[in-house]
């Protein structure tokens, strides 16, 4: 029989002592904090786990793309790129809201796309970044 390595002993005690908390919280010192007492005030994260975190937000907004609009998959790389980056900002709740565009994107008309995701809040709300996106959407060679 195998014994318990250290490292995991250690790790179920922490999480016995600090709890495991998903969401961000205050703790007893006021001190943001995640995860087994992360304090974020004072560690923050690495890039690694900031990068670790990104690609898994990336799977989720594409995941919500291709179940709520899995034409998205046949765009050009360009709209494709456009529409995940709206996707991973707003959310596909949000994003659906977008009725216009969205229907102009499927029908392969990216500069109507385009136009429709700068007449909107969210283009006031992400300044350069929406300029960057509706390039995007209105091009198919994913520059």
């Amino acid at each position: 029989m195998t014994d318990i390595r250290p490292a995991d002993r250690l790790a179920a005690e922490l999480i016995r002592d600090e709890g495991l908390r998903l969401r961000p919280y205050r703790d007893s010192l006021g001190h943001l904090t995640i995860g087994v007492g992360r304090n974020l005030d004072a560690r923050g994260i690495s890039r690694a786990e900031a990068l670790f975190l990104l690609g898994n937000d990336i799977a989720i907004a594409e995941a919500d793309l291709d179940a709520n609009a899995p034409w998205w998959r046949e765009l050009p790389a360009g709209p494709r790129r456009g529409l995940a980056n709206m996707c991973f900002n707003l959310g596909w709740p949000r994003l659906s809201g977008f009725a216009h565009m969205l229907a102009a994107l499927a029908a392969g008309d990216g500069e109507r796309a385009a136009a429709e995701a700068l007449d909107s809040r969210w283009a006031a709300q992400v300044g350069p970044r929406a300029a960057r996106v509706a390039a995007l959407l209105g091009r198919g060679d994913g520059r």
